[in-house]
Formats: C-alpha cells, structure tokens, sequence
C-alpha cells in the first residue's frame, strides 16, 4: 500500500499516527492496493514518476494548498498565478515537456489551483486546427510563454451552439487582413478563462465573411494586449465578468472587439483557408473546425472532471469509517457510518462510477489517439463516432459528478458543508464541468443525431446487416436481443451477460422509439425540424441510455481483461454489478416499459444490488486508497490518509482570520445594540 507518511501533508503538528478506526480498515486487504494503483495509473512505471512527481510539489511551501480556505478574491487569482509561474520554472529546470506526464502528474497534486489551463486548450484547437507553419509559430511562441493564450468562443448570446456565434471576422482583400468585430452586445466574449486579467492573445471563435459570403464559424488568434505593458490594444475591451459560484482563481473574463485587424495568416487554417483575393477554399468537413473543442473534451474526461468524483469519494468513504452515529442495536457502542446500509447506499455507487467512467475514459483516449492522426490528415470516416462518443461522455461524466460530489458532501454531514472539507469546492468544480466545454443537454442531442443516423442506416438493410459498416460503438443496435431477461434469482442478476444485455436492450429500444416517433410526425407532415424538436425529450432520454451501456460494457470487458490479477478482478466485478445495478434500479421504468423485466425481477435484481454494498463495503478504503491521493492532493481536513479529521478541522479552523482580527461590527454595531437597551441613569 506504500508508506503512510509519503501521503500525509508535510509540517502537521501533532502525531500521524494512523487512528484505529481507519486503520482497522486496511488489515488483512483481500487485495493489492498497490497494484490496483499500478493498474489505474497505466502501469508501474507511470506511479512512479507519479509520486516522485507529488513529492517535489509537495516539498515545496510555494504548492501548498491548506491556506487557500481564507483568501479573498484577489489573493486567490495572484496565488494560482504564483502557482503557474513556479510549476514552468520547475518545469524547464528539470526538462518536461510541456504535454509530457510530469506536467499531468503536477497539475494533478495542485488540484486545479493553478490558473492558465486555458493556455493549452488554446494550444490544442491550433495544433488541431492550424497549418503546420501556424503550428510552428504560435507553438514556439506559447510553449515558452512569449505570449499567454486562450480559447475565446462563449458569447454572452450563445455558447455551445457555435453557428449561433455573433462576432465577425470580415475578409479585407486590399489590406489581406481580417476584421474581426462585435457588432451586438450579445455577441461580447463572456467567460473564456484567464482573460479577465491575463491573457496576451486569443484564439477567437467568429464567422467568417469573405466577398459577401458568410462561410460559417473559423479561428482567428488575436492579440489582446501589450506585450510591452499589458495594457488592452487598440479596438480591445476587456475585463473580468465578476464573481461565480466557484473556481473564484480564474479570472474568467469579456471580450468585445472594435473592428480590430489582425493578418491574414491569423486565421487557422488546417481545414480552411482564405486567397489573397478572398476566394474560400474549404480542405475538410465543416465539422473539422470542432476538433479543437474534441480534443479538450477527451482530455477533460479523466484529468478535469472525473477526480473531482474520486476525491469526494475517498474524503467521504474515510470520514465514514471514523464518524460514529447512533447504534445498530441499543446494547453497541456507536457504530461507524459505513457500517448503516442507507449510508453505504448513498456512497459506494459513486465508488463503482469513479471506477466505471476510469476504464471507459482510457477506452475513449486510445480510440481518440487512433483515430486522431487520420483526422489531421483529412481522413474524416472517424469523426463522426469519435464526436458522439466525446459529447456523450462529456455530458454523462459531467451529470455523474455533479449528481456524485453532491451526494459525498452530503453523506458528510454538518462537516462537509465546511469548505475544509474540501467537498464544497468539489461540488462547485463538477457543477462547473455541466456546462464549460457544451452544455450537458446539447452534447447529449448531439449524440442523439448519431444514434438516430445509426439506427435508420440499421433499418435501411432491410433486415440484413447494413453494407457499409456500423461503427463500432453502435453494432449492436444490429444485434438481435432476447424480448425478456431470463434472471430468475439474485446470482443471475450478477452475470454480467445478463445484465449488459439489459443495457442493450433497453438503450436500443429508446434509440428505435425516439427514431421512430420522430419518422411518424414527418411522415404526418410535420418537417424534420419540428419533428426532433418535439422528440427531443425522447432522444435525450435514448443518449443517455447509450451512454450507460457503453460504461457497463466497457467496464466489464475491462474486468474480463484482469484474469491473471484474481483479486483486482474479484472486487472489480462487485463494482462493475453494483454499477451496472444500481443503473437497472434508479432507471427501472425503462426496463419494466414493454415486459423486458417484471416487477418481481426489479425486486430480485434489488435484492442483489443490497447484498453487493457489505461485500464492497469491506473493501472501500482500499479502493479509495488505490486513487492514490495525497493529503495535499485532497486538501481535506476530513479525507486524510490517517482518519484524524476532527483534529485537522480544528486545527485548521484555528487559522481563520477572524479568529485573530479585533471583530469590526463589535464598536460600530454589537455594543451600541446591547447598550441602547440599557436604562439611562
């Protein structure tokens, strides 16, 4: 399991010695933490370099993270700056790249308190959108922070729908430039990261316009400041956009731009260029110009939105086995939290989806990473697979996390209401992950045009298989299917043939009812428009089916794949049927809607639901443990490694301000209250 003290913070100044509550926990593991770590990390190798990686963060006071409770505003963006500034010299020092694992494996530790991610997502959208010269340029310039760089596409009118954008970009043949203009307030860039206060350049997202023609959204980077004195350049508005529910370090910003000109070589053009004459040439699909954002999307999957889950399932999984509540019987001692079923309800389903949505990011990072080369050289036939499955997943890991977090910090009680629980800050991180990147609702209809797309290329084969092949992702919308579950008993509920095939067939049969209700209104005259929009609902409901079952089947072939590790593979198997459950049981309607389950197999497959959490449960710390978060990393006074919460949450509380600052509402407000109601002499 490795050694204790390496996952402590540094400087507590009381013994860390491991309480024996949690402590009880980890004798006797039926498993190898270690290796499951190995596992989840990609192999040893990649712990490693990991952990060596935390130990420099960690021994330097410039990373610490606990003070950060008690900064206003302003002290939180300079410290997140501060952080930046520190994390690229240690970075140049020992010579990382600035894509390579070491830079992973330090953002990871800081926990998203570092500003400038909005840096590489820019850099992302021009090595997927830019000419190899582009490339080349802006690469340089950035890699070495010559320039600072965001990705500029929100507007304050629109968001995720980008051929609703406003801002122009207006093609001058005499000066072979670009105007690139907000002609509407809506059109102002609203919430782009970093540009409140710190950006140089922009890549901005606007619809071009060469010789009258509008030819839809392109990029264009755009300077945005002085790179003399920072100040705004000329035709350039910005600011920041003022306070927000959480990541109160970024200084998300506005941007409205006044007829400002940048070059002709400014505008990305991998996929689309423009003549010196202002003739329009298109060199890919219109949809080529979205690969930016799908490259950040994969990437957000299991670096930005899934440890938000993770860690609030390790704090509240620790703080469960060391809170006592109650009795189970009136002649017992209090009993541990996590020992109450209702308790183990709430927790270890968001343990089997911390678990589920790991496997199914590293399926969809090696399907990006083989079908990404062939996009760049054009070769589109993967983009439509690899785009639903991107907003998809988005959408479901964003829903799952914010559902997720939510429900940990609850199961904390009083406690995880305070933010040194680290759960609040949590919560706010996976809220925020709902709507940056596409809005939840619109990538699953996204999705739900390619499952529809998929499903009519199903129906147009007249009952044999289509001839041109069905991506893989959806084969088995062709895939004949049982019309009712054979389960008869609890044991049958934990095959999972059984119950993947559930999945299937469920997400099938909302895939073809959406399809068909929305054939049956235009074959009723309704145009196709209309049509999905009044079937969209259904859709919805379908993609998010889809989705499901791509994580129940890809977490069980994951599992399948664990035969020479007996023990990893035992205890995954319980959180892949739990997960798997656990999905059958909060979405039972669909299952029961045409007879595939009765009602006495809903109550069987609940039945096996509840006898999985004591088997998981013995296992939980361990499997919160196999994350591998530091107590740095999890900046939580309730999810430390050694189980002393209560003497963190004081400890740590005894460094608000306001326990050491003369009260200022006392002189000016509390004692004239209190004397007014004296009687006067």
């Amino acid at each position: 399991m490795g050694n204790p003290v390496d996952r402590v913070s540094l400087g507590e100044t009381w013994s860390r010695q491991v309480h024996p509550d949690i402590d009880s926990e980890r004798h006797s593991p039926s498993f190898s933490v270690e290796r499951l770590t190995n596992i989840l990390d990609g192999g040893v190798q990649n712990t490693v370099l990991r952990r060596r990686v935390e130990t420099l963060i960690q021994s330097n006071p410039v990373f610490d993270l606990k003070h950060l409770y008690f900064m206003t505003l302003d002290e939180l963006y300079e410290d997140a700056v501060q952080k930046r500034f520190h994390l690229e010299k240690l970075a140049r020092s020992l010579g990382w790249s600035e894509d390579g694992p070491e830079c992973i494996y330090a953002n990871r530790v800081l926990a998203g308190y570092v500003n400038l991610s909005l840096h590489v997502v820019a850099m992302n959208a021009i090595r997927s959108l830019g000419s190899d010269e582009q490339i080349a340029k802006w690469g340089q310039l950035s890699k070495n922070f010559q320039i600072i760089m965001t990705y500029a596409q929100t507007e304050l009118g629109h968001g995720t729908y980008l051929q609703g954008l406003e801002t122009e970009a207006t093609y001058d043949a005499a000066t072979q430039e670009f105007v690139i203009h907000s002609p509407t307030m809506t059109s102002t860039k609203w919430w782009p990261g970093d540009l409140g206060r710190t950006v140089t350049h922009a890549v901005v997202l606007a619809q071009l316009i060469c010789l009258g023609a509008r030819h839809g959204m392109h990029a264009f980077i755009v300077p945005i400041r002085s790179l003399e004195d920072h100040t705004p350049l000329p035709g350039i508005t910005v600011g920041d956009i003022g306070p927000k529910m959480g990541l109160e370090n970024i200084d998300n910003g506005f941007l409205r731009l006044n007829h400002v000109r940048v070059p002709r070589e400014n505008m990305l053009s991998r996929f689309a260029e423009v003549l010196p004459d202002g003739t329009y040439q298109r060199l890919g699909k219109p949809q080529s110009n979205y690969l930016g954002m799908l490259v950040t999307r994969v990437q957000l999957l299991s670096k930005g939105i899934l440890p938000s889950l993770q860690k609030a399932c390790t704090i509240a999984v620790r703080y469960s086995v060391i809170r006592h509540q109650s009795r189970l019987r009136p002649s017992d001692p209090e009993a541990k939290v996590l020992d109450y079923q209702t308790q183990q309800q709430k927790l270890l389903p968001q343990l089997a989806v911390s678990y589920a949505l790991h496997f199914v990011a590293t399926s969809l990072l090696e399907f990006f990473r083989s079908s990404y080369s062939a996009i760049l050289k054009r070769d589109f036939s993967l983009l439509p697979e690899l785009h639903a499955l991107s907003t998809g997943m988005k959408a479901m890991f964003a829903d799952f996390c914010a559902q997720g977090t939510e429900i940990c910090r609850r199961a904390c009680g009083g406690h995880g209401y305070s933010k040194l629980s680290g759960l609040p800050t949590l919560v706010t991180q996976a809220i925020a992950s709902c709507t940056y990147e596409g809005e939840n609702t619109v990538l699953y209809l996204q999705a739900a045009r390619f499952l529809m797309k998929s499903y009519l290329q199903v129906q147009g084969s007249s009952g044999s298989m289509p001839q041109k092949p069905l991506p893989q992702s959806v084969m088995y919308l062709a895939t004949p299917r049982p019309a009712k579950c054979p389960a008869q008993t609890a044991a049958d509920f934990l095959c999972p043939e059984v119950y993947t095939t559930a999945w299937a067939y469920v997400s099938a049969r909302l895939i073809r009812d959406a399809a068909e209700h929305t054939q049956t209104l235009m074959r009723s005259g309704v145009d196709q428009y209309d049509a999905w929009n009044q079937t969209s609902v259904i859709h919805l409901q379908a993609a998010k089916a889809h989705c499901f079952f791509i994580t129940v089947r890809n977490f069980k072939e994951a599992v399948e794949k664990l035969h020479n590790e007996p023990e990893i593979q035992r205890v995954l198997q319980h959180l892949c049927d739990l997960y798997a459950l656990h999905g059958i049981l909060t979405n039972s309607g669909d299952f029961l809607h045409d007879g595939f389950l009765s009602g006495a197999q809903v109550d069987i497959a609940r039945t096996a639901f509840l006898d999985l959490l004591p088997l998981i449960r013995k296992d939980a710390i361990l499997l919160t443990d196999a994350f591998d978060f530091s107590d740095h990393c999890l900046n939580s006074a309730l999810g430390c490694y050694d189980g002393h919460a209560y003497k963190r949450l004081f400890e740590w509380a005894q460094k608000s301000p306001a326990n050491t600052q003369e009260n200022p509402a006392y002189k000016k407000y509390l004692r004239p209250l209190m004397q007014s109601w004296r009687p006067k002499l």
